[in-house]
């Protein structure tokens, strides 16, 4: 059984302890959050601390959940490795390349598994997309966006990220990801732009972006992000990849919304294009929800560890991930591409 200390119990940390809560090969030693969160039933009993480093040193897991705001991430992983214990850490991997770089070469120093919370990696619908565009060869086009009108508790907590990450790298990692699994390609370029939308930023933030990634293939992809209650609902969710061949698509549903977390998950339909064949439908009904997603996810990282799973391409994809996000977060702030 893997012993595992939760830091961080918003959104996601809370998903995630759900989900060692209820498998079998995890055991909870301890919650961590700076603050007293409201938490579920299934999980009000575990031992909570408001201290990360005295728990750690206190517990002693076999693994480490971060889930805490992107700043810490970097620091409260190595520390977890440093004491002994894997690491799973929310998306993104850290705030810089160089100290996603340093989480890396931790995990190799140490031996310690290190899996990102890439959660659309355990979907099978986003496998399917995948292994569909790949099937029609490139190079590729990628049109991807992910707006949220959020209002209330949700803009409150996409304010508290904006405090240390922009929407287009929170978000951005996931979809850069889905680009480079499917072009196997290294992306050269970055060119980015974005706008403040909100005084009730910092004025060096902004919260509405998008960017332009190159890669070595001659594919191209764009990503869009933005949040708050000013956003548009309308073509929030755009998800296609075009290539010579055809394209494949996600279609959803007339009545989605963009504030509904499943929505962020969810394929409803693929439709695939072929060039001179017409198209084809694929339905997605009955597809995991986002817990199901994160239980699919602790579900890898249970595996990683009992059969010494390698990740050095789940890590080396991280990092890239981060890098051309980051790097667009640099071209909206200087207005200038940048080369990677």
């Amino acid at each position: 059984m893997i012993r595992v200390l939760v830091a961080g119990l918003g959104n996601m940390g809370v998903s995630h302890a759900l989900a060692y809560h209820q498998n079998p090969d995890f055991q909870i030693v301890g919650l961590v959050n700076r603050s007293l969160p409201d938490l579920p039933d299934a999980l009000r009993d575990y031992p909570l601390s408001h201290d990360y480093a005295e728990a750690l040193d206190r517990l002693r897991p076999d693994l480490v959940c971060v889930a805490t705001y992107s700043d810490s991430h970097a620091d409260y992983a190595v520390a977890a490795m440093r004491a002994g214990a894997h690491v799973f850490v929310e998306k993104p991997l850290a705030t810089t390349v160089a100290d996603a770089q340093r989480v890396v070469d931790c995990a190799v120093e140490t031996g310690r598994k290190l899996v990102v919370g890439y959660i659309l990696r355990h979907h099978p619908s986003w496998q399917r997309l995948i292994a569909e565009a790949r099937d029609l060869g490139g190079p590729y086009v990628f049109r991807l966006n992910l707006n949220q009108q959020s209002s209330g508790p949700t803009w409150a907590v996409h304010k508290a990220l904006m405090q240390t990450t922009s929407p287009i790298v929170d978000c951005g990692v996931h979809y850069v990801d889905v680009m480079c699994q499917i072009t196997d390609s290294a992306p050269v370029e970055v060119r980015g732009m974005g706008l403040r939308l909100s005084d009730e930023i910092a004025p060096e933030m902004y919260n509405y972006g998008h960017f332009q990634v190159i890669f070595a293939d001659g594919s191209c992809g764009w990503y869009e992000a933005g949040w708050g209650p000013m956003m548009s609902d309308t073509a929030f969710f755009v998800k296609d990849v075009v290539s010579p061949q055809g394209a494949v698509s996600i279609r959803m549903p007339h009545d989605a919304r963009s504030d509904d977390i499943d929505t962020h998950t969810k394929t409803s339909t693929l439709r695939v294009h072929r060039v001179g064949q017409g198209d084809e439908d694929l339905n997605m009904q009955d597809e995991p929800g986002h817990q199901d997603l994160c239980d699919a996810e602790q579900a890898f990282v249970a595996r990683a560890i009992a059969d010494d799973i390698d990740l050095s391409r789940h890590m080396t994809d991280a990092v890239r991930s981060l890098a051309v996000c980051l790097a667009a977060d640099e071209s909206v702030r200087t207005g200038a591409p940048v080369k990677l």
